[in-house]
C-alpha cells in the first residue's frame, strides 16, 4: 500500500451509487438487530463457504462491521483467495451515513 493510498480517502457514497456489494462480517443476531438496505450478511466465519460466491461479484466489495479487526481479518480472506477491489467500510452504522 502506497502511503498516498493509505492518507486517501475513499468516497462510499460514489462506490455505492455505481453498485458496489455490501457485505456486513457480524454475525445472523447481530444483523438481524440492525443493517444497512441491500448489503448482504456474510459473517466472518462463513467467508470460506462462500468464497465462490464472494469471487463471482463484479462490483466492488464494501466490507463492514462493528470491530475494525475482524474486517480487517476479513480483507486478509478475501485477498488471500484471490478477491479484488475491497474496501473497508468501517462501522456498519457509520457507512449508512457514508453512503446516503
Amino acid at each position: 500500500m502506497s502511503l498516498f493510498s493509505f492518507f486517501s480517502r475513499t468516497d462510499f457514497r460514489k462506490l455505492y451509487a455505481q453498485g458496489a456489494i455490501i457485505i456486513d462480517i457480524r454475525s445472523v443476531n447481530e444483523y438481524d438487530n440492525g443493517r444497512i438496505p441491500d448489503s448482504f450478511n456474510i459473517s466472518i466465519d462463513r467467508l470460506a463457504a462462500n468464497m465462490d460466491r464472494i469471487k463471482h461479484y463484479t462490483k466492488p466489495i464494501i466490507l463492514c462491521g462493528t470491530d475494525s479487526s475482524r474486517i480487517n481479518q476479513a480483507i486478509r480472506i478475501l485477498k488471500s483467495n484471490g478477491v479484488k477491489n475491497i474496501y473497508n467500510g468501517g462501522h456498519w452504522q457509520k457507512l449508512i451515513e457514508k453512503i446516503r
